[in-house]
């Protein structure tokens, strides 16, 4: 006889497989295009879900805008994740399923410095703006993240005085591993892409009064292979279980 522990689990088992749609001898593989920025938050529930479903998921990393830029041009996937801004206009370029859109997490932007420089304040917009003009070097990132730091600066009325101290890496490049190469003093990111960088100190994100949020979002693309089985993925990954993977990466739920 099984005992109630067993009965139970198999109980468990079996509706989590009913869950992500996962059937005997229908396992698919999932082609997902994510942007790094939600690598950390989903990463070890791609593998959960491939242990519960038979799925297996293939997994291009790479920046919001140069998976954008290759979708845009034609390049076919199951599942594309990327910043809402960019899904929304492939949605409507008729690359991506419309009514697909799903929000699966969301970042703020942080600062970080390299490791052994001395950390300034940026409890306040002026004193974050006070430490990007102290800074010998800035870096910030071709996507999501850097678009509103470009713009920040501008606001701040500090762009033609640090334009010539700016780095700012190609689409996918990590703003952390550049400042801690020593190719920047001061870098600014997702909060979930520095926040595990050896070689930087992570600051914190930026004050309340200039955050800025970024969602980002699954879409299934038109010429998705199994469908279904990209629905389950993304059903999995905004299932209130996934919380606790998403917000242990430094964003929140979308």
């Amino acid at each position: 006889m099984r005992s109630s522990t067993n009965v139970s689990l198999l109980a468990k088992l079996v509706v989590l497989g009913i869950a992500v749609g996962a059937a005997p001898g229908q396992a698919a593989e999932i082609k997902l295009m994510a942007a790094n920025a939600v690598k950390g938050a989903i990463g070890g529930l791609l593998m959960e879900f491939e242990g519960a479903s038979g799925h297996r998921v293939a997994v291009i990393w790479g920046g919001t805008e140069g998976i954008a830029k290759r979708v845009g041009g034609g390049e076919a996937v199951d599942i594309v994740l990327i910043g809402s801004a960019n899904i929304d206009r492939l949605i409507a370029g008729g690359r991506l399923l419309a009514g697909s859109r799903t929000d699966i997490a969301k970042s703020g932007v942080g600062m970080a410095v390299r490791s052994g420089l001395p950390k300034p304040d940026i409890s306040t917009g002026e004193a974050v703006r006070k430490a990007v003009l102290e800074a010998r070097s800035v870096a910030y990132s071709s996507g999501p993240s850097g678009f509103y730091i470009a713009d920040l600066f501008r606001t701040m009325g500090i762009a033609q005085q640090v334009e010539g101290k700016v780095r700012q890496p190609p689409s996918g490049a990590q703003v952390g591993e550049l400042v801690a190469r020593g190719e920047a003093d001061l870098g600014f990111q997702q909060v979930s892409e520095l926040l595990h960088v050896k070689g930087i100190e992570y600051l914190g994100p930026l004050p309340a009064e200039i955050q800025n949020i970024t969602v980002y979002s699954a879409a299934l693309h038109r010429a998705a292979a199994d469908p279904d089985a990209a629905r389950a993925l993304v059903q999995f990954l905004t299932r209130p279980e996934s919380g606790a993977a998403v917000r242990k990466a430094g964003m929140e739920p979308g």
